[in-house]
């Protein structure tokens, strides 16, 4: 079931948090954050808080303090079950305390406790994380503040202690009672050539005669409805580097913070070259639990969910190499295969494949990936085809530790790439798995496209493997390196790569130098990439390159509380206490020792509201899943029924998510089999205000004029069961959808309507008499892609090279005759060196 952190408080009620502000560092690919929240306690008696929020899995928190009445208070990191004993110990003897911890079930969800927060008093919590930016395709660095945390799915089995089975009132974004704001000042030596953001942002003031520095902020007002992303350019990026900072043996005369620590930051140098003859078994499990029924973001305009997945699984269908396996599962609460087990991908099994994504729906209630996880693993591995594995979700899950370690106990078999979906996806579930897989992570929010994104990972997955990874240190005698980085078996071209390592020893002279190396094996073949750097250790007073060498031993030892070895656990706990970075073992406890006597009167709690996206509440299992339409006899043919129909299908559903939120529908129940219900609402780019009466009428008889106020946007329908839906609002993903299995096209009536070119046309301009038509529309069609959707290459660049590859072997003499004459024809300025030619 779902557990929407529970009940609302009374809308009378103070809340006690004011605001949070937050102080963002970013320096070349290193962002240090400050985030700090105002509470203050407005009521006659003292209170408890609780506030549940989001961070990206890959912070490593490492400091916690409170700021009460203009006294600082640090926290100490402890071994979690002492840090909870400490504070329910205080909070009885009516002192002051404050706590910051983990989520029991996953990594990127945080607890902050305050508690016997005096009449009057008021107090500011401030925790610093530093994190690794990742990088995008494009070359930027990403940086994410989380601020949407979405209801999560619970399935059976999951602990019942978790941060987010406090009960947290749920507001929509635009209500929420307290305000936000941001800083953030971008440094890199080699010059900021941009920054971008999903959010308004104040003028930004560039410093430095090479833009070397920037100052950001958001602009005022800025409401709490969406994740805050920014996207910066440097004007150099893929520069390698190496950078050595000083230990603290004073405080720290055992372990980690001892020594000085270097981190690498590599960017292979893999060189192209063809896939390998191996085709591989690729396995996609697709989310179609009811919150994918949401818009990707907010953003006008922004695609729904579903939509997006369904018309990638289109284009991953169509771009998969001959001769390979492959299966599809649709997941939520249960799930279902498309086939018994994976099948060779001929053309009959594509078209199969084809026509159940297009009859694909967010209508499969929750969100338990690990069922169908664990049936996948269970299917015997086919000789010859290394199984590769693409999960697509919103990552609203709570098992995510469970799922995790599935993945890790089967990762000497497969690959595994995952693919975030929305604001409040799970950044510890989708980098856990990939992480732990040998995979890559996406996150598709704002205006990323999953299509293009998807595409990426496919062509990572059709890479040979690169083999005998290895790091090498070339340093001084007397100077040791112990790498803490977790090892790395996987590179992909135009990924980086980094390294931490403990330096321990004797540190040379100021011109000592080192050398590292990084060795792998491609086909057979020894590469190496090197880098020269100065032993030099720098100070940093946040030691942030020994935090993050901490976190990421964390990341590969640390599998979840509960999960961790006894072992293990040790090991964790002490990196942990050493560093001041804190586990899923591990929290941040403060009391107030300056308080002389016990704070008085009866101790009220109050939970802080979180924001969540409108549609997340569509996986709670009282929002009534929305019925569609079957194509079965008792439906009017194509040319009787109102053509504009299937449109309105993805909008039907919207509604109902709205329905849930708002006034209820006269007669609630599901409509009659082979009935429809329609109703009237107002629809445009904000939820209905209101639902009018419903009226109910069998399928074959809804007629146009039934309809006509549904053209103008004003009406709704509920549908019962399935119609086959008109997919692909795009020329290109119809284009796309008529492609064949080996990569050719047919010369047809539907490709002819996306040339906007009549049949008749088309086979009169076909330049060689008795030719093969299908060479003459695979050309057409090349050309098509090369022309109309130049922009968007990235997301069809596999399937155009499997055409290619087919009009090489098919059209023989005369292609040269077929590219010059496709090109005329449709007045295009194609090079034709695309085609070899």
């Amino acid at each position: 079931m779902v557990r929407p952190s529970g009940l609302l408080t009374r809308q009378e009620e103070p809340v006690p948090l004011k605001s949070i502000c937050v102080t963002l560092s970013v320096r070349e690919f290193v962002a240090g954050v400050a985030a700090t929240l105002n509470y203050e306690n407005e009521e006659k008696f003292p209170l408890e808080t609780f506030f549940v929020f989001p961070m990206d899995e890959d912070s490593a928190v490492y400091s916690f303090e409170a700021m009460v009445d203009g006294k600082t208070i640090k926290a100490e990191l402890k071994d979690k079950k002492k840090a909870h004993i400490i504070y329910e110990s205080a909070i009885s003897h009516r002192h002051q305390a404050f706590l910051l911890e983990e989520d029991k079930c996953s990594r990127d969800v945080f607890c902050c406790n305050v508690g016997n927060l005096q009449p009057g008093s008021k107090v500011a919590l401030t925790l610093k994380y530093v994190q690794e930016l990742p990088l995008e395709a494009d070359g930027a660095l990403r940086y994410v503040l989380p601020a949407v945390l979405n209801p999560r799915y619970r399935c059976s089995g999951s602990p019942e202690d978790s941060c987010l089975d406090l009960k947290t009132p749920i507001v929509p974004l635009d209500d929420l009672p307290y305000s936000f704001s941001m800083t953030a000042t971008v440094s890199s030596q080699h010059g900021i050539e941009t920054i971008q953001s999903n959010c308004p942002l104040s003028p930004i003031e560039y410093l430095g005669d090479k833009k070397t520095s920037a100052q950001i902020s958001l602009a005022d007002g800025h409401k709490f409805d969406r994740d805050v992303e920014l996207l910066i350019y440097y004007r150099e990026v893929h520069t390698p580097s190496v950078a050595v900072e000083l230990g603290n043996p004073k405080n720290n005369p055992d372990g980690l913070m001892k020594d000085p620590s270097a981190m690498v930051c590599f960017y292979p140098n893999i060189p192209e070259v063809e896939p390998s003859a191996i085709c591989g078994e690729f396995v996609f499990l697709m989310d179609c639990s009811g919150s994918m029924q949401c818009p990707i973001s907010k953003q006008d305009k922004s695609q729904l969910r579903i939509e997006a997945a369904k018309e990638t699984l289109i284009l991953l269908l169509k771009s998969l190499p001959v001769n390979c396996y492959f299966n599809i599962y649709a997941f939520g609460s249960s799930f279902e295969a498309f086939f018994p087990n994976s099948v060779k991908y001929t053309q009959d099994t594509m078209e199969e494949a084809l026509r159940r994504v297009k009859l694909m729906r967010a209508d499969l209630g929750g969100t338990e990936i690990l069922t169908p996880l664990q049936v996948v693993y269970r299917e015997p591995s086919i000789p010859g085809h290394p199984l590769q594995l693409f999960v697509f979700t919103d990552g609203e899950v709570t098992d995510t530790f469970s799922i995790i370690k599935e993945v890790r106990n089967h990762r000497l078999r497969h690959r595994c790439f995952s693919f975030g979906i929305g604001e409040g996806a799970s950044t510890s579930l989708i980098k856990g798995i990939a992480r732990v897989g040998g995979g890559t992570s996406e996150f598709i929010t704002g205006k990323d496209r999953m299509q293009a994104k998807a595409l990426r990972a496919l062509k990572h997955a059709l890479q040979p493997a690169v083999e005998d990874v290895s790091v090498n240190w070339d340093l001084p005698r007397g100077l040791s390196a112990k790498t803490l980085s977790p090892e790395q078996t996987v590179l992909y071209k135009g990924q980086r790569l980094i390294v931490y390592a403990q330096l321990t020893g004797t540190m040379p002279p100021e011109e000592g130098t080192g050398e590292v190396c990084l060795n792998y094996t491609l086909q057979g073949k020894r590469c190496e990439n090197k880098v020269t750097f100065s032993l030099q250790p720098k100070l940093d007073d946040n030691f942030t390159i020994h935090r993050l060498a901490a976190k990421a031993f964390l990341q590969s030892m640390d599998i979840g509380f509960g999960e961790t070895p006894a072992k293990t656990k040790k090991d964790v706990l002490k990196v942990s206490i050493d560093c001041g970075v804190i586990s899923s073992h591990t929290a941040f406890i403060a009391i107030n020792k300056d308080v002389n006597k016990p704070v008085q009167g009866p101790l009220a709690c109050r939970d802080i509201p979180r924001p969540v996206l409108l549609g997340a509440a569509a996986q709670m299992p009282q929002c009534k899943r929305v019925a569609r339409l079957k194509a079965s006899s008792s439906y009017p043919p194509r040319a009787s029924r109102p053509t504009r129909t299937n449109q309105y299908l993805s909008m039907s559903c919207q509604l109902n998510v709205y329905k849930s939120l708002r006034k209820p529908m006269v007669n609630e129940g599901l409509c009659s089999p082979g009935s429809a219900r329609i109703f009237g609402c107002r629809y445009g780019s904000q939820p209905p205000p209101n639902i009018f009466q419903a009226r109910e009428l069998p399928v074959q008889d809804i007629m146009p004029e039934d309809l006509k106020d549904l053209e103008s946007g004003s009406w709704g329908f509920d549908l019962p069961t399935r119609a086959p839906p008109v997919f692909g609002e795009t020329y290109l993903v119809q284009l796309i959808s008529l492609q064949n299995a080996d990569g050719s096209w047919d010369l047809d009536e539907d490709l002819a309507r996306i040339l906007g070119i009549s049949l008749k046309d088309l086979w009169s301009a076909l330049p060689v008499k008795d030719a093969d038509s299908s060479s003459w529309a695979t050309v057409l069609a090349v050309v098509w892609l090369h022309a109309k959707a130049k922009h968007q290459k990235c997301e069809w660049e596999l399937l155009e090279k499997k055409a290619r590859t087919w009009i090489n072997s098919n059209a023989g003499s005369i292609k040269k005759k077929l590219v010059k004459a496709a090109i005329a024809f449709t007045k295009s300025s194609v090079d034709p060196a695309v085609f070899g030619v």
